[in-house]
């Protein structure tokens, strides 16, 4: 866990990019959201994963992803880090994203959170990372 400094919140322990997600990762730092598209199905996934998970076929294209639909969310009451715990409440929400594909990430406002909602990417640095939340269009 980061060491927190008097009067400061810590910041967020950042993700570990692997082989498969590497893309995903730069490409929030460039603010740009991506994701796989199976190169035999055309499916879209996400997370990142070697194989597709509807044809098993090995392969895929990055493509963007630019919006999408509110699918369902939740809202959080407790900080899961301790970087987050002035957040609370806040609310995770799962997108459908146009082209195919589900992603989380936090929708804000909290407040704007129903079915079938139009959100767009916003991307949020952090030290070492960029996280993407959601915002309605």
């Amino acid at each position: 866990m980061t060491a927190a400094t008097p009067g400061l919140a810590p910041e967020p322990i950042p993700p570990t990019p692997d082989v498969d997600s590497q893309f995903y990762w730069d490409d929030l730092a460039r603010g740009r959201l991506s994701v796989q598209e199976c190169a035999s199905c055309r499916r879209r996934r996400f997370p990142p994963m070697p194989s597709c998970p509807y044809c098993a076929a090995v392969g895929a294209v990055i493509r963007e992803a630019a919006a999408g639909s509110v699918y369902s969310w939740v809202t959080v009451r407790r900080a899961f880090q301790a970087a987050f715990e002035a957040d609370v409440p806040y609310t995770i929400v799962t997108v459908d994203l146009d082209g195919g594909g589900r992603i989380v990430g936090r929708l804000e406002p909290r407040e704007a959170a129903r079915a079938g909602l139009r959100v767009g990417p916003h991307f949020v640095p952090h030290q070492g990372w960029t996280e993407v939340r959601f915002h309605p269009e």
